[in-house]
């Protein structure tokens, strides 16, 4: 596990171990999410439309399991 100091202005050093293993660099935004007493540092994505891509895709379309449920209730009179 890794420490840092809080400087006096409240600014803290992520360790340059933990930056290389995730890729941050010089300009990367991030968030502070509270859980009780744990503070998570959030990389903020840098094109959250490009990267949330895909991450929806199934085995069949929503469109089509909606279809399919109402051929279905319309067969047995629902």
């Amino acid at each position: 596990m890794k420490a840092s100091t809080v400087s006096a202005k409240g600014s803290v050093v992520i360790p340059k171990e933990l930056r290389e293993r995730l890729g941050l660099k010089k300009g990367d935004k991030v968030q502070f999410v509270e859980y009780g007493n744990v503070i998570a540092v959030v990389l903020v994505s840098k094109d959250p439309i490009a990267e949330s891509a895909g991450m929806l895709k199934g085995e069949s379309s929503l469109v089509e399991a909606l279809m399919k449920s109402r051929r279905q209730d319309e067969a047995t009179g629902k």
